[in-house]
């Protein structure tokens, strides 16, 4: 099992303590914080030790697939070990160019079947990062049947919407006030707050609580799991540490039992590792 980090801003990127860092493409990808150059990107690569994945993992238009072919294709010639993607188009230029690019298909909500993972699988795709909405039982199901390189989300604020649309823009447009970058919704359905980020390419949703997945590593270990991930959003005071001990914990084979202990402090919210999602017919009236 790897460790794989997503980090919250470019102050240190903590690449001499991890396997692995994901680095989101300026102008490519969305639902993160922190974005970087290809300049940028092809620097970190040269100097780091550890893999180096790339997101690209935005709806493109028609007009954007030119450059998009180029970014493609530079990635391909530095050497990076992977490239998260939710439009197909990645997929299909990989192809067209045959490229060596590793794709991770990270497509939120619908990698959810080992089924469907064997589908990517057999058309080049290296790896899947798993919803944020199923459970540990489905996680495992997929790991165990499916011949794709499997990647889990075990601790962030998970990413759960993006609109291409300027939402918190016009917000403060409606009001007559100075713009902000972000802000907190309440959502009374669900009784739950939610981070909003906007930037170029539309606003991100996050939930506005951590997701602590620490307890489930040692499952998803015990059946050989390739990759786990966490994002730094939300745990900046104590990330660093965070991942000392992670890769403490999986070396030692997860047998460890001060390590879920001592990270309970991040709280008590597993999202849907323990809770199933049910879909019910709501009648009229």
């Amino acid at each position: 099992m790897k460790l794989l980090i997503e980090c919250s801003s470019k102050e240190n990127l903590y690449t001499n303590k991890t396997d692995g860092i994901i680095l989101p493409l300026e102008g490519f990808s969305v639902e993160s914080k922190c974005f970087f150059s290809m300049t940028e990107i092809k620097d970190i690569k040269d100097k780091s030790s550890c893999m180096v994945f790339v997101k690209v993992n935005k709806n493109f238009m028609n007009e954007e697939i030119d450059d998009l072919k180029k970014v493609l294709q530079e990635l391909d010639d530095c050497g990076v070990d992977g490239v998260f993607f939710y439009d197909l188009a990645v997929l299909e230029i990989k192809n067209e160019l045959n490229l060596q690019l590793p794709l991770v298909w990270n497509q939120t909500h619908m990698v959810n079947n080992y089924k469907t993972c064997d589908y990517y699988y057999s058309k080049g795709v290296s790896y899947a990062l798993v919803g944020k909405e199923i459970t540990l039982e489905e996680i495992k199901e997929i790991v165990q049947n499916s011949h794709i390189s499997v990647m889990v989300e075990v601790v962030s604020k998970p990413s759960v919407a993006f609109s291409k649309r300027k939402l918190i823009t016009h917000y403060y447009q409606d009001l007559g006030k100075v713009k902000k970058n972000d802000m907190i919704i309440h959502e009374r359905g669900t009784n739950q707050d939610y981070e909003l980020f906007e930037n170029q390419d539309g606003t991100s949703f996050f939930l506005d609580i951590v997701t602590n997945g620490t307890s489930v590593i040692k499952d998803l270990f015990d059946i050989d799991t390739p990759f786990i991930i966490m994002r730094e959003y939300g745990l900046e005071n104590i990330f660093s540490q965070l991942i000392q001990d992670t890769m403490n914990y999986i070396s030692n084979g997860c047998n460890d039992s001060s390590y879920v202990e001592k990270y309970k402090m991040i709280g008590d919210s597993t999202n849907f590792f323990f809770r199933k999602t049910i879909y019910k017919v709501k009648k009229n009236g």
